[in-house]
């Protein structure tokens, strides 16, 4: 107790491993200066070891690179090494499980993007709450998908999509990244907007699913267009329109879907890092500050726009609101589609 304070005046909380607490103004004072001490101590020794930064999707393809740009970057700025450390599948909810679980002492960061606020309008019961269990920090990128085609299909604009989509409803075949995943949702939405049945076909990852366009395995797919831009010269691959609102400036010829005869079309694809909820607010803001710093060198904004990406750093709190818009956004899509985990 403090000088002047009776042990009367408090009492142990059961189960709480803060120990006693009490109504006293000083004894509170007291309790908050040491609370402070002690996160302040840590985050001035953090980090002590290894940070993991679990990725929810196959290595290749934009979001893996936007962790690894970022993540060899931080690791620097830390003195420790930073390891990406991929966990496709279950639609994300493999790796959010790990993530959500991981001790919250800053040693483990997670890469959010569009798949994983997606799962809860897809998984009816997931064990994490992808809102309460998780601190965001700030998105790292955002960048645009892009219809891409076999060769061997007789397409070359989004109406020819569309027309061919109507007259073998059922069999042309859309690869994507996943379950949930940007590229998923973008071939569900252009279905749902544009009134033709596609088939999905998920793989583990954006880099498998236009692999699977380049080996013919699929017709089409919406994914990362500077990932594809190679195949498109060699003319493995063609690319019919990008999936964003207004055209891309790094591919100011290339239409967009939505003025290509779907109105209404847009899709963006984002990532971000976010922490385990219990994470000490003081190890939150230095990394904030390590990533702000990231985000503005010339060298990785380079690197990323040369996978077709923009930086995006933002508030923590601006990060956390667009989640939750997130969230809602997909819970509404997702019903009005009757797009289903199964």
């Amino acid at each position: 107790p403090a000088e002047g304070c009776s042990p009367e005046g408090a009492q142990r909380i059961p189960g709480n491993g803060a120990g006693w607490v009490t109504s006293c103004p000083p004894c509170a004072l007291a309790v908050i200066a040491l609370f402070l001490t002690i996160s302040c101590t840590y985050a001035q020794e953090f980090p002590t070891k290894t940070i993991r930064l679990i990725v929810p999707l196959a290595p290749g393809g934009g979001n893996d690179t936007a962790a690894r740009v970022v993540g060899h970057r931080l690791g620097e700025a830390l003195a420790q090494q930073v390891v990406v450390d991929n966990r496709p599948g279950g639609g994300s909810v493999i790796a959010s499980e790990i993530a959500a679980r991981a001790p919250a002492d800053g040693h483990t960061l997670y890469l959010f993007s569009t798949n994983v606020t997606v799962a809860p309008a897809l998984q009816k019961k997931l064990s994490f709450d992808t809102i309460k269990d998780f601190a965001p920090i700030t998105r790292l990128t955002i960048a645009p998908g892009a219809l891409i085609v076999h060769p061997s299909l007789p397409v070359k604009t989004v109406n020819d999509v569309i027309a061919l989509a109507k007259a073998k409803p059922g069999e042309i075949t859309f690869g994507s990244a996943g379950l949930g995943s940007g590229s998923h949702l973008g071939g569900e939405l252009f279905t749902m907007l544009a009134g033709v049945k596609l088939l999905h076909v998920p793989y583990k990852g954006s880099a498998l699913a236009t692999a699977s366009v380049l080996g013919g395995e699929t017709s089409v797919a919406f994914t990362n267009p500077i990932g594809s831009l190679p195949h498109i010269k060699a003319g493995r691959l063609r690319m019919i329109a990008v999936t964003t609102a207004q055209r891309w400036p790094l591919l100011p010829d290339l239409p967009t879907i939505a003025e290509s005869g779907v109105p209404g079309y847009e899709i963006m694809i984002w990532n971000g890092l976010a922490a385990p909820a219990a994470t000490p607010r003081p190890v939150l803001e230095r990394l904030h500050r390590e990533l702000m710093r990231i985000l503005a060198m010339p060298e990785v904004n380079e690197l990323l726009a040369a996978d077709g990406s923009r930086t995006y750093p933002e508030t923590s709190q601006a990060f956390a609101a667009f989640i939750k818009y997130e969230v809602e956004k997909w819970i509404k899509v997702i019903a009005q589609a009757r797009i289903t985990a199964s």
